[in-house]
């Protein structure tokens, strides 16, 4: 026999994972050789703050492993062709990607690999159910989410398997997980101009044992009236799982399996994991919809742009508008690399529909931002908000910041926590454009810098009229 190689990527787990007991088993006696590369490809669009949770991420799976993680830095393909010789190893295992990027890639792979002998095993992937799996009745991609979950929720059962037992050897590393960070951000657009790029202070912890204490206090507390009280922006209601999904530190088939009884909240905690599953299937079948809107029509809207709208972007992005809740939302980003999904779409709803701007550019700085950036979630949940995507809704469905914030902060104790201007402020004076402040009261923050109401008449203005310009375009 020989090594196989057990390539990871978003997948830095030992437990529950098929991929990492077919190396096992391709292996044998003669062991398994755990790899990571760091692959600037993926790395340079990404700021600081998910790189340093993947460093820490990585240099947790080490430390279960017990045994040294090989990492190397440079092209996959050439990487992975390079250890194979240098080892011997007869198997390469990953777990299957289904991104476009990562489709192109594992290609790649696959065709050098072959060249040498050598077989390429994509097994399982980061989904309870695989992208391309659910489909209709005619075997045609589901456009719709509830369409979707009737025929996902029904697969399985989920069967979780532990760490299973490896002989892991070793290899040379030519890059730490300490050093990622600084490969991170290449690709900065010119667009964020003077906006921050430091990672937050406190991240999550890293790693699988952190996902499953995470997992295991969720259930043992939150889970219970999850279905109402996860909207609440204030509260501790959700289950914080999704920077750990996004490098698979835990696998969704474990959440399901844990989720998997009876009652209206774990129902509706599953049908989240499954919006996640349903955006992968969305862009598996659609990989323009990264930088495409799904609807033709939606493709009319006129979007601000220019110097100033790039500064109202940026005022967006500091938390600067002076709309209480949208800047509570962003600056819970900046401080924490993370976002209340409520907090998401009311402030992608004031991006797009009351400041005019191209969702694209909002997606661009929450993947920039986002601890938990999954191309898939973060792209359709934009179009979503847009109301360009599939299962889109609709663009007049227009978020008011205030009324939200009556509904899902009625303390404001969310507000008083990320803007501390307010602090003073009782609500519901704070819910007011401006926070109700005014030069008598001293507080530093800004006067709300558009009302509100008269850019919503704006937004639905150009919605007309970008239905009337799509439908002269098909006559």
């Amino acid at each position: 026999m020989a090594p196989s190689i057990f390539w990871f990527r978003r997948d830095l787990r030992l437990s529950d994972h098929p991929a990492l007991l077919e190396a096992v088993r391709l292996g044998g006696a003669d062991g398994v050789l755990p790899l990571f590369v760091v692959d600037d490809e993926f790395l340079a669009p990404s700021g600081p703050t998910r790189a340093r949770f993947l460093a820490g991420c990585l240099e947790a799976l080490e430390d279960s492993m017990g045994a040294p993680l090989v990492m190397r830095h440079g092209d996959p393909a050439k990487v992975v062709t390079d250890l194979v010789r240098e080892v011997g190893a007869s198997d390469v295992v990953v777990t299957g990607d289904y991104g476009p990027v990562g489709q192109r890639r594992d290609g790649a792979v696959a065709t050098a690999l072959e060249a040498q002998g050598v077989r390429f095993h994509q097994v399982s992937s980061p989904y309870a159910v695989e992208p391309g799996t659910v489909s209709g009745d005619k075997g045609q991609p589901l456009k719709v989410f509830s369409a979707f979950r009737r025929r996902w929720e029904v697969l399985g059962p989920h069967v979780v398997s532990p760490a299973p037992d490896v002989r892991w050897i070793s290899a040379s590393s030519d890059i730490t997980a300490s050093q990622i960070e600084a490969r991170s951000g290449k690709r900065r657009p010119a667009l964020f101009g003077d906006l921050p790029d430091g990672p937050p202070v406190n991240l999550p912890v890293p790693g699988e044992g952190a996902a499953h204490q995470l997992l295991e206090d969720f259930m043992g507390g939150p889970a219970d009236g999850y279905k109402v009280r996860r909207d609440f922006l204030a509260e501790n209601a959700t289950s914080g799982l999704s920077p750990y999904l996004r490098f698979g530190c835990i696998h969704p088939r474990t959440i399901l399996h844990v989720a998997s009884g009876p009652g209206k909240d774990l129902e509706h905690f599953r049908s989240e994991v499954c919006w996640r599953e349903f955006y992968a299937d969305v862009l598996f079948h659609n990989p323009q919809s990264v930088t495409e809107p799904l609807q033709a029509q939606m493709s009319e809207l006129v979007w601000d742009k220019g110097p100033e709208a790039e500064e109202r972007f940026r005022r967006w992005a500091r938390g600067e508008t002076g709309i209480p809740l949208v800047d509570a939302s962003m600056r819970q980003l900046l401080a924490e690399g993370l976002m209340h999904n409520r907090a998401r779409m009311i402030a992608a709803s004031f991006l797009v529909k009351h400041l005019h701007l191209d969702w694209r550019w909002g997606a661009r700085w929450f993947m920039w931002r986002l601890v938990d950036g999954d191309l898939a979630s973060n792209v359709h949940g934009w179009q979503w908000t847009a109301g360009t995507g599939t299962d889109a809704a609709p663009f007049y469905r227009i978020f008011s910041p205030l009324a939200q914030a009556e509904r899902f902060d009625p303390d404001a104790a969310f507000i008083h926590r990320y803007v501390p201007e307010l602090a003073g402020i009782p609500a519901p004076k704070v819910f007011e454009p401006g926070g109700g402040v005014s030069l008598l009261d001293q507080a530093d923050y800004p006067e709300a810098m558009i009302d509100l109401k008269a850019e919503r008449e704006e937004a639905l203005r150009r919605l007309d009229e970008a239905k009337q310009r799509y439908g002269a375009t098909t006559q």
